[in-house]
């Protein structure tokens, strides 16, 4: 491959990956969205926001559907603070639906 070619090769696989990290940002958001509303019936239901088991299925859920190259350790790492981030917003989330609501005045 010419120089130059390499380059524009290059430049073409930079903005694969840009388009690529759009989408995911686009799907890590809708994520977020659905933990927000786990959040809130976690609270109405006073459930912990902490589930084990839920996330031991979320982990090994991912590491069996990934083909590669990245290995399911990599996959596990990824999904960890993905989970983590989602757990944050849940437990943001239950902790405003339990707040109480300003009386409306008439």
């Amino acid at each position: 491959m010419a120089r130059f070619d390499a380059e524009a090769e290059l430049r073409r696989l930079r903005e694969a990956i840009d388009r690529v990290d759009e989408v995911l940002v686009k799907l890590l958001n809708q994520r977020a969205k659905y933990a927000v509303e786990i959040g809130e019936i976690k609270g109405m239901l006073s459930l912990p926001i902490y589930s084990p088991e839920r996330e031991k299925q979320v982990l090994l859920h991912v590491e069996s559907r990934s083909e590669g190259p990245l290995e399911d350790a990599a996959i596990r790492r990824l999904f960890e603070r993905i989970i983590d981030e989602s757990r944050r917003v849940e437990r943001e989330s239950a902790t405003a639906s339990h707040e109480p609501q300003p009386k409306i005045s008439e």
